[in-house]
């Protein structure tokens, strides 16, 4: 299994160095402009301009400050709301219309809305986000405290036990993979959401960034945006993975 493993992630090494390599050969034979495609030289070059100088490392700290503060507000509410509605059948029929309603709403009809609000502030990036990330998991914590064994809550009530005793002990436990599951899908809603709240306010981020690079025919810095963008998902990515085996390693071992 550890073998398979490890021929499954060179190959994965081995196709992103061909992707590299292929871009290379595009840009030295100049089939783009070099205006609009550097090469990848070039653009690791300006990465490490851009950190030398610390700009970049100023753009990402922002850039993750915009995510995280947006998905933990999506977080805490979304897992608190999603555990009221999915623990109780009365609330699941008088607020599942209602989230029917607001749940389709495109995140792009909010914005101008948070932005008559809030005004082009840290503040209108935060409410975007935290609506945008919200859903995933709302949705992902009512299904998960809606799929728990009724026999469970049977057992529950002959203890005697209360409704938050309930929730912590047998709802929350059983419907947790599903909840980590929404949290890792609303991470990456999180990340896309706060490069297009700074394109648009002009916050200090790396959609900021990657549009005056843009504006300013940059290509170099352009791409060294971009690339830390995607490294950013995929770390993040990687992490929420990792939290996930830790939290659920439960239901590997069998106990």
């Amino acid at each position: 299994m550890n073998w398979a493993l490890t021929l499954w992630r060179l190959a994965s090494f081995a196709v992103a160095a061909g992707l590299i390599a292929l871009w290379q050969l595009i840009a030295n034979l100049k089939l783009v402009s070099p205006v609009f495609l550097p090469g990848p030289d070039r653009a690791w070059a300006a990465l490490m301009r851009g950190f030398s100088n610390g700009t970049l490392l100023d753009k990402t700290i922002g850039t993750l400050e915009h995510m995280f503060y947006g998905w933990l507000v999506a977080s805490v509410v979304g897992i608190a709301l999603g555990a009221m509605i999915g623990s109780s059948r009365a609330m699941r029929s008088y607020v599942a219309p209602s989230l029917e309603f607001l749940r389709p709403l495109p995140v792009s009809a909010i914005i101008p809305v948070a932005i008559a609000l809030f005004g082009l502030t840290q503040g209108m990036a935060l409410f975007v986000i935290a609506f945008g990330a919200i859903w995933p998991m709302l949705l992902a914590t009512v299904h998960g405290f809606g799929a728990v064994e009724p026999r469970l809550y049977e057992v529950a009530r002959s203890l005697h036990m209360s409704r938050l005793a309930v929730i912590f002990k047998i709802a929350l436990p059983s419907a947790s993979p599903d909840i980590i599951s929404g949290m890792r899908l609303s991470l990456t809603v999180s990340l896309i959401l706060a490069v297009v709240c700074e394109i648009l306010a002009g916050l200090d981020g790396l959609g900021h960034w990657v549009l005056l690079s843009a504006r300013a025919f940059r290509s170099a810095d352009l791409f060294a945006g971009v690339i830390l963008l995607g490294v950013i998902g995929y770390v993040t990515a990687l992490a929420m993975s990792m939290i996930e085996q830790r939290l659920l390693r439960w239901r590997t071992s069998g106990h």
